[in-house]
């Protein structure tokens, strides 16, 4: 259903679970599971997984705080896409890895859900991409000390507000772990 011709693949996209991003995170070890889960699937299924990294002046490259998680080891034959910006398309090879690849359809995991998260599943929208995301699968920190909502509430509102857009010959779902399909 994508916009985008010839590109009938699915792929699994991880975002920024790095230790300095998702240390503090809601939930952090049952997110941190379950994306394990669907990249073991993945692999499993020969579905590409595409590796997102963010650095900034808070998290610089090569620091502890820029690790991913010890839990989830990528392989060197996965793609490692480098962002500096929330959208993890905005000025890196993100579109270039997904084309090589003919992927369309996007299914989406990762951290924070109100920031690297949301960014990113709107840009692959608008960009023609089908995307789904992972409601149990994705989480944020508790930045409610500075006027937001509680991170339960701030993943339970994206989760909400994506399973409802919609635009011509492109889909948004949000589903759980145990739910995904790869399948073409």
């Amino acid at each position: 259903m994508t916009t985008l011709p010839d590109r009938p693949h699915t792929a699994l996209v991880v975002i920024d679970v790095q230790q300095g991003v998702v240390g503090e995170a809601h939930d952090r070890d049952a997110v941190v599971a379950n994306i394990g889960v669907l990249v073991d699937k993945a692999r499993d299924e020969g579905v590409p997984i595409v590796w997102v990294q963010h650095s900034d002046d808070g998290l610089p490259q090569g620091s502890d705080g820029w690790q991913y998680v010890p839990e989830l080891q990528r392989q060197e034959s996965e793609p490692l896409v480098h962002k500096t910006f929330g959208d993890s398309f905005e000025g890196t090879d993100l579109e270039r890895v997904l084309e090589r690849a003919g992927v369309g359809k996007l299914v989406v995991t990762g951290a924070q859900t109100d920031a690297c998260i949301r960014s990113t599943i709107h840009g692959a929208f608008t960009r023609g991409y089908d995307v789904t995301l992972v409601g149990d699968a994705h989480t944020t920190e508790d930045l409610s000390a500075w006027g937001a909502p509680p991170p339960d509430k701030v993943i339970a509102h994206t989760n909400m507000y994506w399973q409802e857009q919609s635009a011509p010959g492109r889909s948004a779902a949000v589903t759980e772990t145990g739910n995904v399909s790869f399948a073409d």
